[in-house]
């Protein structure tokens, strides 16, 4: 039980450190120099995107046999790592939300358009889908965000030019490479393989 809460946290804040969302939180934190209703815009719009995508993976897990969903899982797992290797830009769009909302509320319509197809909601409908604890996953890539996001909110510039990206990359791919060998030998498993 305690490994639906664990793994999706390690994920996501490896998997989110150099993301496109560490970097609108670089420059929301930059643009209000607010950092408390930002923090709390980012907790917003991830529990709510990721309860989505959550869902989503509990619920597409209903369809398949354990064999064939652990296969899907593998694959998926194996995608994600390669895709975690690429650095990512952040689109201008996402920046241009109006100023007029306040740092609350464009943090949390921003960073909530951010996360929609990004790695780590997808990792997050994957994790829900290998996962029975539905709300330990959610709370766990939420707290991955945070993990990942907070410093750098806080921190502003500091933090984000200290951090050893390409290795920290290379970390997070590495864990979804595993995640996949798991689901391989556990399809394996379900297929009476071994």
């Amino acid at each position: 039980m305690l490994d639906s809460l664990l793994v999706p946290t390690a994920i996501v804040a490896l998997a989110e450190i150099g993301d496109k969302t560490q970097l609108l939180a670089l420059i929301l934190a930059a643009r209000f120099r607010k950092p408390w209703p930002i923090i709390a815009g980012i907790v917003a719009a991830t529990l709510a995107n990721h309860a989505a995508a959550g869902a989503v993976g509990a619920w597409v897990s209903g369809f398949f046999s354990d064999a064939v969903l652990h296969w899907i899982l593998a694959a998926s797992f194996t995608a994600t790592a390669l895709w975690t290797l690429v650095p990512d830009k952040l689109d201008d769009e996402e920046t241009n939300t109006a100023r007029k909302f306040g740092p609350f509320l464009t943090t949390l319509i921003a960073f909530f358009l951010a996360e929609i197809g990004d790695k780590t909601q997808i990792a997050t409908v994957m994790l829900a889908a290998q996962y029975p604890e539905l709300w330990l996953v959610i709370i766990g890539t939420t707290v991955g965000m945070l993990i990942a996001n907070v410093p750098v909110v806080l921190a502003g510039n500091f933090a984000a030019e200290k951090l050893p990206l390409t290795l920290i990359r290379r970390l997070a791919a590495s864990a979804f490479f595993v995640l996949a060998i798991v689901a391989v030998y556990k399809a394996m498993q379900s297929s009476g393989w071994v």
